[in-house]
């Protein structure tokens, strides 16, 4: 005879309602859902539709099966008010243990480190990828470097981002990272970075746009412990009343990692930034702005804090949110993140492989 399992999940739709998954499964199968929580639906029978859009599919169906079927299987002119089927379909994954909250998971912060270029982007994918295999716990990682350099997303062109002379009078190292997103222009304490490295679980059913400020939810309260209020201009500007002071990106690798990735300004300095990057000159062109300076507005000025101390905040905001806790890069990791660098991101098939 089959044994029955019982699953409990829930999602909490970001300004919406609580919806809680209780499912039963039998022989791989969804024997029996229940679905409840604090929305409201409209007429009440339609809930007996929500329950049956889930009952006999399988215990692995993917998330757009599960959403999907409760779109066909609601009545016509039924209203879900507060919730929709994909919070439903994310409410079930979770019970079946396909899609996971940040409570699931044991949290690892690990400091800024004073660290090559080069070696802070290959331990961008080192690190996913040990997370997604699970050889290490989901890991908040805060960058640190002291050369002069410029970071471009996977996808740009390095011909129409960098401007080669001046690159070569400021002596900038230039990388490309594996996310999308803009370039960085990244001297010494100029910068604010982190790379935030979770199972593919931790978004499963979200979508690319509201994964930024669900990912994010955290720093933004950090920045509200230093005075900063910021918000998400989307896709992925961080921002304040005063204009853009970050950016985020996203790779999310076929063995199930996430990698996000944040860049927020605290002291840059523009002119130089605009001598080495094309793409600042375009972006202005068209707002009768000579210099780019008035654009930057740092994190130094609106928090009056130096940048250790925001990372300090940052790292403790991370904890209490998340039961995270304070680790060291281990000697392996750095070590396979130095080969990664030397036989993968300095060589010149990766960084100009957009020319």
């Amino acid at each position: 005879m089959s044994s029955t399992e019982h699953h409990h999940g829930e999602y909490k739709v970001a300004g919406g309602k609580l919806v809680v998954a209780d499912l039963d499964v039998a022989d791989g199968t969804i024997a029996r859902a229940n679905l409840n929580g604090d929305f409201f639906l409209e007429p009440d029978e339609a809930l007996e539709d929500l329950n049956a859009a889930l009952t006999g599919l399988p215990a692995d169906a993917s998330h757009a099966t599960l959403r999907d079927a409760v779109v066909h299987g609601l009545r016509e002119g039924a209203a879900m008010i507060g919730f929709d089927a994909a919070a439903v379909a994310t409410a079930a994954r979770r019970a079946l243990g396909h899609a996971t909250t940040w409570a699931d998971h044991e949290w690892e912060i690990l400091p800024p480190v004073d660290l090559p270029i080069a070696t802070n982007v290959a331990l961008d994918e080192v690190i996913t990828r040990d997370v997604a295999a699970g050889r290490r716990k989901p890991t908040l990682r805060l960058w640190d470097w002291s050369e002069r350099a410029v970071v471009i997303g996977s996808f740009q062109s390095l011909a129409n981002e960098v401007d080669p002379a001046g690159a070569a009078a400021h002596d900038v190292t230039v990388m490309r990272r594996i996310s999308g997103g803009g370039a960085m222009f990244m001297e010494a304490g100029n910068c604010i970075t982190y790379s935030l490295s979770a199972p593919a679980s931790l978004v499963d059913g979200v979508s690319f746009a509201d994964s930024y400020p669900f990912l994010d939810a955290w720093v933004m309260e950090a920045l509200a412990d230093v005075g900063i209020e910021a918000h998400y201009k989307p896709l992925n500007d961080i921002a304040t009343a005063h204009g853009k002071i970050g950016g985020a990106a996203q790779k999310r690798l076929a063995n199930g990692g996430l990698l996000h990735h944040v860049t927020m300004s605290y002291d840059i300095d523009a002119d130089k930034m605009m001598q080495v990057l094309r793409i600042g000159r375009e972006k202005i062109s068209d707002k009768g702005i000579a210099s780019a300076t008035k654009r930057v507005d740092p994190l130094k000025r609106q928090a009056g804090r130096s940048r250790a101390e925001i990372f300090d905040v940052m790292m403790g905001v991370f904890e209490r949110r998340y039961g995270a806790q304070r680790a060291a890069l281990d000697p392996e990791t750095l070590a396979r993140a130095e080969e990664l660098a030397r036989t993968k991101f300095t060589a010149d098939e990766w960084v100009q492989r957009v020319p």
